[in-house]
């Protein structure tokens, strides 16, 4: 079987892209954090005591989106001309999306997959003193396509 992270000498090696061509990339990832009802409530009604867990967890996201190949070994840098998080605040806790967009050699699946999943870290970080039950999961990746040629 033949690796492409894995030169023919079996050391790990970062994929040549060198060949393909440059097109708009656009990667959409979602993952979701479970939160008890009276915590969900706090949320929605800004009165968590460490502030706006949404605006912290949407800036950890896109923080989180344009480091990625600094987080993840062989990963590709790169430049990213959008990227969103958003939210969707349910009874039992939130789902986040990313969509993240680029023009490059490459795809941004994982630069969404990052920002998601850090964002849900971030709305850990900011109910953790009162929700002992919080459970991130279900991460993953809703969409990865590339248009034409840039």
């Amino acid at each position: 079987m033949d690796f492409t992270h894995i030169d023919k000498n079996g050391s790990v090696t970062m994929v040549d892209i060198s060949a393909k061509p440059v097109v708009k990339r656009i990667a959409k990832a979602c993952s979701e954090i479970s939160l008890d009802p009276a915590t969900v409530a706090l949320l929605k009604q800004g009165l968590l005591k460490k502030g706006d867990a949404l605006a912290c967890a949407r800036i950890a996201g896109i923080m989180a989106a344009k480091n990625t190949s600094a987080l993840i070994p062989l990963c590709h840098a790169l430049p990213l001309e959008h990227l969103s998080v958003d939210f969707e605040v349910r009874d039992t806790g939130v789902t986040i999306t990313a969509v993240a967009q680029c023009t490059a050699k490459t795809g941004a699946e994982m630069e969404a997959l990052t920002a998601v999943s850090v964002a849900a870290l971030a709305i850990y970080d900011m109910c953790k003193a009162v929700d002992k039950n919080m459970v991130i999961g279900n991460i993953r990746l809703l969409k990865k396509q590339k248009a034409l040629e840039a």
